[in-house]
């Protein structure tokens, strides 16, 4: 595997919080809290990984599936949350796995710090009190980093989770440089955004994969982003990025 230093981390700040990265194996974790919970994450990520661990072991097909599995009210509490929300896109549940892995480490957090912002490989939980933007990662168009998603404290805890199909490791049948999806549950928000760039072949498709995107219930709100093209839909505030 090739490893893409993630400097989008070094512009992840904010007044009163502390950054810190927790690392267990291919998990890779930023967290911004109201002070250092290091310990606390790296033991959330190790029980949820263990247990998932456990799970595929048992259940190999789990891993590469690319349709829905079917509900296991026996799998553990991850494994359950990867299923449900994937179960409402059509896609195989490792699709939510980063952002699922986000969401339990961010509401173990939350009883330590009024605000939290997890990310995990470009899928975030984020907890806040007062407005914050998040930067809109999509590789080598000329829109990356350029284009914010202004977030507002009443729609969270939130999920906002991002696909490319021409970044990073994950698996898209699309070439979106960026599908990003806002949700209340960042299980799903990270399953729809895989499922959205899965419908992005070219820029001609935004449309539409946007349109199928207003058909899924609790998405609140879609970013695609292809070269120089745009399209957002839902509940979406743009802003400019210097």
């Amino acid at each position: 595997m090739i490893y893409e230093p993630r400097t989008y981390r070094t512009r992840m700040a904010r007044a009163g919080l502390v950054g810190f990265r927790v690392v267990v194996k291919e998990t890779d974790l930023w967290v911004l809290a109201a002070r250092d919970c290091t310990a606390e994450v790296r033991a959330v990520a190790l029980q949820e990984r263990r247990q998932l661990e456990s799970y595929i072991a048992a259940h190999p097909g789990f891993l590469e599936a690319l349709a829905p599995w079917p509900e296991d009210p026996l799998a553990p509490p991850l494994a359950r949350e990867m299923i449900a929300a994937t179960a409402k896109v059509g896609v195989g549940p490792m699709a939510a796995v980063a952002g699922a892995l986000a969401q339990r480490v961010g509401r173990a957090l939350t009883p330590l710090s009024g605000e939290v912002i997890v990310e995990n490989g470009g899928d975030i939980f984020i907890q806040v009190q007062e407005p914050a933007t998040i930067a809109l990662y999509a590789g080598k168009s000329r829109l990356s980093g350029k284009v914010g998603l202004k977030i507002d404290p009443a729609w969270g805890p939130l999920g906002v989770c991002t696909s490319s199909g021409t970044v990073g490791h994950s698996l898209s049948f699309g070439k979106a440089d960026a599908a990003c999806v806002l949700a209340a549950d960042a299980a799903l928000a990270d399953a729809a955004a895989t499922a959205l760039g899965n419908r992005v072949p070219d820029a001609a498709a935004i449309p539409l994969a946007l349109e199928w995107a207003g058909t899924v219930p609790d998405i609140l709100g879609a970013v695609v982003i292809v070269g120089e093209k745009l399209g957002a839909w839902g509940r979406v505030e743009l802003t400019p990025l210097a």
